[in-house]
């Protein structure tokens, strides 16, 4: 069992506890505990198994490293059977609806008997969640919208969490005899946000049997449901089906493709081809026979993974396929990068040599959106400093959340100033980085901002963001971000539309004006790195390239390792199209300074 396994199965337990109306204290303790898992850079179970002590850890006692060593063991957990013999199991999901939470979800249980979606649903259509104490009708009708968001985006996997499940099995893989070559492909390898199944390529010497065999006696498998000498096909125990092919080394570049999709740029690819004579499939480029002439419209209806056609070899003269190069070179084009590939526009920036120079993680040179112990954050200041200078930054920003977040702890601008004592002294001890002095700032209901203009005076850099009165109409919100950009201390606008990837939907706004107001304004937008948010959507990033507005990536860290969130920010800002040049946080330290005082004189 993997650690983003044992989190959730904790965390499952501290909703199901505090739905029997189990001491607060016990409830925080699995919540802590669940949260110091997931903050481990190593697996759990390779602590047990080297003998460390897991009470060591921060918030794990001996009850719980006992639960978690049975875990490890037993893959149950006696006590989730106890609590769910009281309290249904399914409780758990309604817990993460927007709108719901533990404690509602007692009510509803409690009050209206529901049980599952399904239930809750049924009584919020039949309006009695709306009659009771606590709900009212705007409850019920953002509940009914996050059960339509949790239908949409069933099956759907946060490619952070994908990468989580996927990563043990790929370690077990390549232990495999007579494993040359293994990629992920499909979705996951275009960078998509979420991920509905991994698709695995592998390159193998001499017969591809054992390696399937290995595959499918990998620990984490739930269930076989193809097992062939050179395709399998299982789902592991987190829900995740994965399919492995083992193809030719001729045919490993055009297969990597293929399998990567998308499927609309693979059917544009493929009408290159034709208009070259020319067939191109998974299992490589090949000269179409004169008797197929008439025959390769038909294959324009399958073509990614998302459609596999398990044809047999292509007739005609092979040309090439071993590499991806290869594949491109034969319809005139240079490598296209993965997450590119949507059919978006590549094609023809490929023809003209425009392809983007992607931002990549070694341009960064700071990050500037992080919480600390000040409001909702884990670590200190200074701890979160020594973190971002061991990543190599050059500056960094502490922007805790402001008053009006009451959830977040939100500093007043009495604490805000007494914070800066504490920055302060984090500058002297933390050397060879330039801490700034941030806040992210609530855009109230009326636009203006949480904070009087004194304090924003004294800020080094001024974050935005919309924390409340989310289910506001596309007008009324758009109006409210409009006015805070307008602000002349603003500086980024973060999170932007809200969203909660699988969870929450983005809130009403119209982006088109959001942006255009961010360029006149000369505000960024931010590219909010947290794989819960990813916010903003690739498209939106696309489109603030092409308006010149400026892109923050950053990470909204809540612990240290947070901080290695900055990756998946960039998989999404590659997607958006973004260079160095469009990232405010790829300038050296002279040249964000320049920026940042750009309206402070």
């Amino acid at each position: 069992m993997e650690n983003i396994e044992i989190g959730e199965r904790l965390e499952e337990l501290a909703d199901l506890l505090e739905i029997s109306g189990a001491n607060p204290f016990r409830i925080r303790a699995y919540r802590n505990a669940v949260r110091t898992i997931r903050g481990l850079t190593r697996p759990v179970k390779q602590m047990v198994e080297a003998g460390e002590d897991l009470t060591e850890l921060p918030g794990i006692g001996k009850d719980l490293s006992a639960h978690i060593r049975e875990l490890l063991e037993t893959g149950e957990l006696e006590l989730l059977k106890e609590v769910t013999a009281e309290v249904p199991r399914e409780l758990a999901i309604l817990t993460r609806l927007d709108g719901v939470g533990p404690k509602k979800a007692k009510k509803l249980w409690e009050e209206l008997e529901v049980v599952t979606v399904d239930d809750l649903e049924r009584e919020v259509e039949a309006g009695r969640v709306a009659e009771l104490s606590g709900f009212g009708e705007k409850s019920a009708t953002k509940i009914l919208r996050a059960i339509q968001d949790h239908r949409k985006h069933q099956g759907r996997f946060l490619r952070h969490a994908a990468i989580q499940y996927l990563e043990p099995l790929l370690d077990h893989l390549e232990k495999a005899k007579g494993i040359r070559c293994l990629e992920v492909a499909g979705s996951y390898r275009r960078g998509k946000e979420t991920v509905g199944d991994i698709d695995l390529l592998a390159l193998v010497e001499g017969e591809g049997k054992p390696v399937m065999e290995h595959f499918i006696a990998f620990p984490g498998v739930d269930r076989v449901d193809m097992a062939g000498e050179t395709r399998g096909s299982v789902v592991l125990r987190s829900g995740l089906p994965v399919d492995l092919r083992i193809v030719p080394e001729e045919s490993y570049g055009a297969a990597l493709h293929y399998f990567t999709g998308s499927k609309e740029h693979n059917v544009e690819i493929r009408k290159r081809a034709q208009e070259r004579g020319l067939r191109i499939s998974e299992y490589g480029v090949f000269r179409v026979a004169e008797e197929e002439e008439g025959e390769e419209a038909r294959e324009e209806d399958a073509g990614g993974p998302e459609e596999v056609q398990e044809a047999g070899p292509q007739s005609g003269e092979r040309l090439s396929g071993a590499t991806e190069e290869e594949v491109f070179q034969a319809v005139d084009l240079p490598w296209i990068p993965p997450v590119l590939r949507e059919n978006q526009g590549e094609i023809q920036a490929a023809e003209k040599d425009a392809l983007p120079e992607l931002v990549a993680l070694e341009e960064i040179r700071g990050d500037l959106h992080m919480h600390t112990t000040w409001s909702d954050g884990r670590d200190s200041v200074r701890v979160m400093a020594e973190a971002c200078r061991e990543r190599g930054y050059a500056y960094m920003a502490i922007t805790d959340h402001s008053q009006a977040v009451t959830v977040a702890n939100g500093l007043t601008p009495e604490r805000i100033r007494e914070q800066w004592k504490e920055i302060d002294e984090a500058r002297e001890a933390v050397e060879g980085i330039r801490i700034y002095r941030g806040c992210e700032v609530d855009i109230l209901k009326d636009g203006s901002l949480d904070l009087p203009d004194p304090v924003l005076e004294e800020l080094d850099l001024v974050l935005v963001a919309v924390h409340s009165h989310m289910e506001m109409d596309e007008a009324a919100m758009t109006r409210r971000i409009l006015e805070a950009l307008a602000h002349p201390l603003v500086d980024i606008l973060v999170h932007p539309t809200g969203r909660l990837i699988n969870r929450r939907e983005p809130y009403s706004v119209d982006m088109e004006a959001v942006l255009h107001a961010a360029k006149e304004h000369d505000v960024a937008v931010e590219m909010n790195a947290n794989p819960q948010r990813l916010d903003l959507h690739d498209r939106h990033l696309f489109r603030a390239r092409e308006l010149g507005v400026r892109v923050v990536v950053s990470t909204d860290a809540h612990r240290t390792d947070h901080l290695s969130f900055m990756e998946s920010g960039l998989d999404q800002a590659r997607r958006g199209w973004l260079e160095a040049g469009d990232v405010v946080n790829t300038l050296g330290l002279d040249a964000f300074e320049a920026w940042r005082t750009r309206k402070r004189g």
